[in-house]
């Protein structure tokens, strides 16, 4: 049986254990520059997942990702900076991984190999037809992530796949297939390289896409960052300061009036509102932060040395 491209020895990278530390870091280096190339060349199909996400949100659906091993790690690290990057509840965006929280950590031996499991930990996790269940695996071929996929599409849901090898089963059987070629790897085999590499690109462009979509950033700032720690609370203030033109101490004076709530904060700003007028346009634009500001009657917009 011919191996999967991933799997193949790389004849760029013959001789490597021969070489000195900076010749392995540049070999390395120039297998990593293949890596966007090869994710740019499926923007069509990402654009279309993200579209689907985006459908899915809007009903009231989420985005479960599905992965083993590295790819369900990668999916876990993924799905964990939602929340406090964009403000959403944490089940909103889930990955599943072969072995549970366990493999986090260190490898569950034969996990991925139970086509069955992938489907019961998606039917635990209650998925329904309104979700999109993105199966990850970089040859295409593991038994837990195809099990998984293909439950969803019994039950309706927006499939999609996230496999460096076109061919395999997995891109056959998602609804859109996202297939980055990254080739072989420098390190036969080890696909928490390059394929990795372009499975954690791929599911930043994603989610990340989705939710600017979805109005859960302004222009580029990260306006519904949670505000948990202190770092996190000066973050919100520069933001608000630069989003807004206005002092720091008027964008902390705003943030305390609305609760630290900071797109609250910044539709006050911007025009005027109090903190429950600001919420409540923020509720009839569905969280969307641009959208709330032009639903929002237009005032008198605080003054830039306010709170001073």
């Amino acid at each position: 049986m011919t191996p999967t491209r991933t799997e193949q020895r790389n004849p760029r990278t013959r001789g490597l254990d021969t070489k000195s530390t900076i010749e392995i870091l540049r070999v390395l280096n120039h297998e990593d520059q293949r890596v966007a190339l090869a994710v740019q060349r499926v923007l069509p199909q990402i654009a279309q997942a993200v579209d689907a996400i985006v459908k899915s949100f809007r009903r009231g659906g989420r985005l479960v990702y599905i992965g083993a091993g590295t790819s369900g790690r990668l999916a876990v690290l993924d799905a964990a900076e939602c929340p406090p990057t964009f403000g959403t509840r944490p089940k909103m965006v889930q990955a599943l991984i072969a072995g549970g929280a366990k493999a986090l950590r260190g490898a569950v031996e034969g996990a991925e190999d139970s086509a069955s499991n992938g489907a019961r930990d998606l039917a635990k996790a209650g998925v329904t037809g309104r979700d999109v269940v993105v199966g990850i695996a970089a040859s295409g071929t593991t038994r837990y992530v195809l099990g998984g996929v293909e439950w969803a599409k019994r039950r309706g849901c927006v499939t999609v796949a996230v496999t460096s090898n076109s061919r395999s089963p997995l891109a056959r059987m998602a609804r859109i297939a996202i297939t980055p070629e990254t080739g072989q790897e420098a390190i036969a085999g080890s696909t928490r390289m390059k394929a990795g590499t372009a499975q954690k690109m791929v599911l930043n462009m994603l989610s990340t896409t989705a939710m600017v979509r979805l109005g859960r950033v302004y222009e580029n700032w990260m306006i519904y960052v949670a505000l948990t720690n202190q770092k996190l609370h000066r973050r919100g203030a520069r933001i608000l300061t630069e989003a807004a033109g206005v002092t720091a101490s008027a964008a902390k004076h705003a943030l305390r009036q609305a609760g630290h709530d900071l797109p609250a904060a910044l539709v006050m700003l911007k025009t005027g509102a109090n903190a429950v007028a600001a919420r409540r346009s923020l509720r009839r634009s569905g969280g969307n932060a641009r959208m709330a500001l032009e639903l929002h009657p237009k005032r008198r917009a605080i003054s830039k040395g306010q709170g001073k």
